[in-house]
């Protein structure tokens, strides 16, 4: 492979967005001045600084012009702004298209990268055309502009590579590498069960430890211990189907003791995990001044707020639980989803309390407490409904990918297995990838959930289960056993080989290993499909 480092230089046009006016600029300078507001452009030896700077202007959003050619044959993948639907994919040139993070182009006989190095201070998002490429930049707080009060914001670090001698998959995993130098990684190869996937929130302390009994079964003789996580269920205001939230002191009637039921699945032979939900409390003692106004939901960049979240976490860990997987931040925060996100990841007029942070500074202060407590105890952090690029270097693992079902085989391998491949560049780069678990409960054909269950274990990515015990027969239970210990060393790392012609790949390999697979995933009579479409696509709007 050759790696080449490429210098952009300055664009070719910008744009600025305060709260008040909209401001353009063609061949802008390495420092440009608007009213109060300063934008300058730093070229260092591997990426390209961009710098902003305002007095009391309200600044809202950056965009930066290149222009450049592409070949005729030339097809991009973007990533997304959190989790996947399912919906990432080589897809030739469309204008109306962006891409949150980074892109990648692949023609002959190169593949040129562009993105910008994780944990900026802007949500950042990529858009090519035959004329140019265009960089977005949202440095808003919430939904209005960014009071910096004189502050010098780094808002992105873009690099761009061009690949040459190797595949676009090797590619794209070596420029994640470029863009995220410091992951934290576990020292072990992650795997285990998490009941949700057939218990759907109704559980109790007696099933979990009955879950815990199947697991063991299913990993005796492995030397590396399995993960039982306790998910959404257990926390004492539990409404089954109407409210997932805090508080997070103590367990409810059906889990009385959630430090003793920690310390039960250590002595049992497993680690104990455990899901939160850290942004949605109704507890009483909490001040609206710690709450964002538009939906309740605890606000990280009140300092108050962020060390009470700081104190659900620790106690946690003190309960014993080594793995802490928080969820439903990214929509807590900005009251949408992933696919809602068109472009911007929320709407205008409400603001975070300290109104001098963009939101990507929020997202970053609020994952790095997190993991800063979990540090202390040695626990892994898992990261759901959260955006990766901020939270690479915050959290050791991401579920990078929507959810998976153990009810439905096609949303399993529209959300799964597309993940899977089209995240996988990022494994081991920015954290370790999680593409969901494999549902066991009957509704779907173990010949699905084996195939799947299979290529987690194969990929090097962690494995987790949901089985209900008693469910697999005999013959199908020897197969998920042999599956979960090579899950537990993890001596396989498959990749997608037909990735760039297929938004669900079948073809598999491991060259250093000579391991190749084919898999298929369409059922007999074809998809299963909602004849309401419910997710939005992600392209640009037209302006009327």
């Amino acid at each position: 492979m050759t790696n080449t480092i490429k210098n952009l230089g300055t664009p070719a046009y910008l744009t600025l967005c305060t709260d008040n006016h909209i401001f353009e600029s063609s061949a802008p300078s390495s420092s440009l001045s608007f009213d109060d507001v300063t934008v300058k452009f730093r070229q260092e030896p591997e990426h390209l600084a961009i710098f902003l700077t305002a007095g009391s202007t309200p600044v809202r959003w950056l965009k930066l012009r290149w222009e450049t050619a592409w070949p005729d044959n030339v097809r991009f993948l973007g990533d997304a702004w959190e989790r996947g639907y399912g919906d990432l994919e080589w897809r030739g040139m469309s204008a109306n298209r962006f891409m949150p993070w980074y892109f990648c182009a692949a023609g002959e006989p190169y593949t040129l990268c562009c993105g910008v190095k994780v944990r900026p201070s802007a949500m950042c998002f990529w858009q090519t055309d035959s004329s140019g490429i265009t960089l977005f930049l949202d440095v808003r707080c919430g939904g209005n502009g960014v009071k910096l009060n004189g502050r010098a914001l780094k808002a992105a670090e873009v690099v761009v590579s061009r690949m040459e001698d190797c595949t676009s998959f090797e590619a794209a995993s070596e420029f994640c590498g470029i863009l995220c130098t410091d992951p934290i990684l576990p020292t072990y190869p992650v795997y285990g069960s998490n009941n949700w996937y057939y218990a759907y929130g109704k559980s109790s302390e007696e099933e979990i430890l009955t879950d815990c009994g199947y697991l063991l079964d299913l990993t005796k003789d492995a030397a590396n211990k399995p993960y039982m996580v306790i998910d959404d269920c257990w926390q004492e205001h539990h409404r089954l189907d109407v409210y997932n939230g805090g508080p997070w002191t103590k367990g409810n009637k059906k889990f009385p003791d959630m430090k003793r039921l920690a310390k039960n699945l250590t002595e049992k032979g497993a680690r104990p995990g455990i899901w939160v939900r850290f942004l949605l409390n109704e507890a009483e003692d909490i001040p609206n001044e710690w709450r964002l106004s538009h939906n309740g939901c605890l606000d990280p960049s009140h300092p108050d707020a962020l060390n009470y979240i700081r104190e659900d976490a620790r106690r946690i860990c003190e309960w014993g639980y080594t793995l802490i997987k928080h969820d439903f931040s990214t929509f807590d925060l900005f009251g949408r989803w992933g696919f809602e996100m068109n472009p911007l990841i929320t709407g205008n007029g409400w603001h975070f309390y300290d109104e001098s942070l963009t939101s990507a500074e929020v997202v970053k202060l609020f994952y790095e407490k997190i993991y800063e407590v979990c540090r202390e105890f040695d626990a892994l952090v898992l990261g759901c409904n959260t955006i990766g690029h901020l939270g690479a270097g915050y959290m050791h693992i991401n579920r990078t990918g929507d959810d998976t079902s153990g009810k439905v085989w096609e949303r399993t391998r529209r959300m799964g297995v597309n993940t899977l491949a089209f995240r996988l560049p990022q494994h081991r780069k920015f954290y370790e990838v999680d593409a969901d678990c494999v549902g066991i409960d009957g509704s779907i054909d173990w010949q699905f959930n084996r195939q799947w269950a299979e290529l987690l274990s194969e990929s090097g990515t962690p494995l987790f289960i949901s089985a209900r015990p008693g469910v697999l027969n005999d013959e199908e239970k020897k197969e998920l056993r042999q599956i979960m210990l090579t899950a537990s060393v993890q001596p396989h790392h498959l990749i997608p080989t037909d990735w760039e012609h297929t938004d669900c790949p079948e073809k598999w390999e491991d060259k250093r290993n000579h391991l190749n697979k084919k898999y298929s995933w369409y059922e007999a009579s074809g998809l299963r499909f909602n004849e309401n479409t419910v997710r939005s696509q992600p392209y640009l709007s037209i302006i009327e």
